[in-house]
C-alpha cells in the first residue's frame, strides 16, 4: 500500500479527490481498501447478514427510463402482477422460514387504486405476521400524503433509488418529460425521510456517460442525505432498451463488478451503520457475487421468493436470475464469513442514531 492510499483510509472524512483515488486503486491499494471496510463493518455491524423476502409482485410500469427492462415502452415482456393472495402467500412463506423482512416491490404507478391496495396488503402482512415482519416498499415516487398512509399502516423501509445523482447524467438515462423529473426524485427522497421511514437510495455503477467524479459525488450525496440504506449495483444492459444501444466507451463487465465492490467498500467506511444490499445484479455477473459484495462491506441478501413462474418477466436487465437458493446453503456465503440472522428485522442502527427511534 502506497503512503497516499494509506493516509486517506487514515482519515475520518473523505474529500471527493480522496474518494476518485480510492476508485482507481488497485492491487495492493484495493486489498487495503477492502481491509479497512472489512474492519468497519466487523466492528460496527459484526459478521451477520440479514434477509429481505424479495417480492416483486407487479411489472407493469409508468415509466420509461432509458435502461430499465419493464420500462412502459418494452413491448417484449409479458406483463403480470400478482394477486393479493399469492403475495400474501410469498410473505407467509418469508414468516415461516424466519426471513424477519420482506421488501415489496414493483414498477413505478400512481393512483388511488396503487395507494389503497398497497396500504390493504401491509395491513394484511402486518396483522397475519404479528408484526413480525419487517416491511420495505420499493415502489417508486408517490406523493407525501400516500408515503404517509402507508407508514401509518406499518411498512417502515422505504428503497427510492437515484441511479444517478448528477442531474445532467440522470437527464441522459431518463426521457426529457415531466414523468420523469430529477428535482421530484429528490423531493420524494426527502419526503419518505420527513415521514419517519428508514429511508435508501443508491445508484447504479459503470452507466454510459459516467465519471469517477460521478461515482464520488454520488457516495458524498448519500452521506450528506444521511441515508440509513443503500442500494448499488452494476449496470446490466437489457437489449430492449434505448441505452443499451449506447455502448461508446463503457466499462467491461468484469470492471463495473470490481467498480461496485470498491462503492460498496467506500460508503461502508463512510457511513459506518448503515445498511447496504448485496445486489441481484452482482450474482448476475458471478454466482457468487452477492457473497463477494459482503464481504466488501454489504449486510443485506435479499432472496427472491416471487413465485417461480413469473420471475422471468420481472428482467431489469438481461442475465438476471430468475432461482434462487436460501443463503444458508451457500458455500460462498460462509466463506464470506457472514452469518444468517434469522427472524429478525435487521433495521439500520444509523437510523436509531439519526432520529433517536428504535424500532
Amino acid at each position: 500500500m502506497d503512503n497516499g492510499i494509506r493516509h486517506i483510509l487514515g482519515k475520518k472524512t473523505f474529500t471527493k479527490a480522496d474518494i476518485v483515488e480510492l476508485l482507481m486503486c488497485e492491487g495492493e491499494n484495493k486489498k487495503a481498501l477492502f481491509a479497512k471496510s472489512a474492519e468497519i463493518t466487523e466492528k460496527y455491524i459484526g459478521r451477520k447478514v440479514w434477509l429481505r423476502g424479495l417480492i416483486e409482485f407487479s411489472n407493469i410500469c409508468g415509466k420509461n427510463c432509458l435502461y430499465c427492462g419493464i420500462r412502459k415502452g418494452n413491448h417484449n415482456i409479458e406483463r403480470y402482477s400478482l394477486s393479493d393472495e399469492e403475495i400474501v402467500q410469498a410473505a407467509t412463506f418469508a414468516l415461516r422460514n424466519s426471513y424477519g423482512s420482506i421488501a415489496l416491490q414493483s414498477g413505478e404507478l400512481e393512483s388511488c387504486n396503487v395507494t389503497d391496495r398497497i396500504e390493504k396488503l401491509v395491513r394484511n402482512i402486518k396483522n397475519l405476521s404479528a408484526g413480525k415482519l419487517g416491511i420495505t416498499l420499493s415502489v417508486g415516487e408517490q406523493t407525501p400524503e400516500t408515503y404517509k398512509r402507508w407508514f401509518e399502516a406499518g411498512a417502515h423501509r422505504y428503497l427510492l433509488r437515484m441511479e444517478a445523482t448528477n442531474e445532467l447524467l440522470y437527464a441522459k438515462i431518463h426521457p426529457n418529460d415531466a414523468a420523469h423529473s430529477f428535482h421530484r426524485r429528490l423531493d420524494c427522497l426527502k419526503s419518505l425521510q420527513d415521514t419517519g421511514y428508514q429511508t435508501g437510495t443508491g445508484v447504479m455503477i459503470g452507466l454510459p456517460f459516467q465519471t469517477a467524479d460521478n461515482l464520488a459525488d454520488d457516495l458524498l450525496f448519500m452521506n450528506g442525505f444521511d441515508i440509513d440504506m443503500c442500494g448499488m449495483g452494476p449496470y446490466i444492459e437489457h437489449a430492449d432498451t434505448p441505452l443499451a444501444n449506447t455502448s461508446g466507451g463503457l466499462l467491461s463487465i468484469e470492471q463495473r463488478f470490481e467498480l461496485t465492490l470498491k462503492m460498496i467498500a467506500i460508503i461502508r467506511i463512510m457511513m459506518k451503520d448503515i445498511n447496504i444490499v448485496a445486489s441481484t445484479a452482482m450474482q448476475a455477473i458471478y454466482p457468487a457475487g452477492r457473497e463477494r459484495a459482503i464481504s466488501a462491506g454489504a449486510n443485506i441478501i435479499m432472496p427472491n421468493i416471487t413465485p417461480l413462474m413469473y420471475r422471468g418477466s420481472y428482467r431489469l436487465y438481461d442475465n438476471k436470475p430468475i432461482t434462487d437458493v436460501r443463503p444458508e446453503n451457500s458455500a460462498a456465503t460462509a466463506l464470506a464469513g457472514a452469518e444468517v440472522a434469522y427472524g429478525s428485522w435487521g433495521d439500520s442502527s444509523h437510523y436509531g442514531k439519526r432520529t433517536g427511534i428504535r424500532q
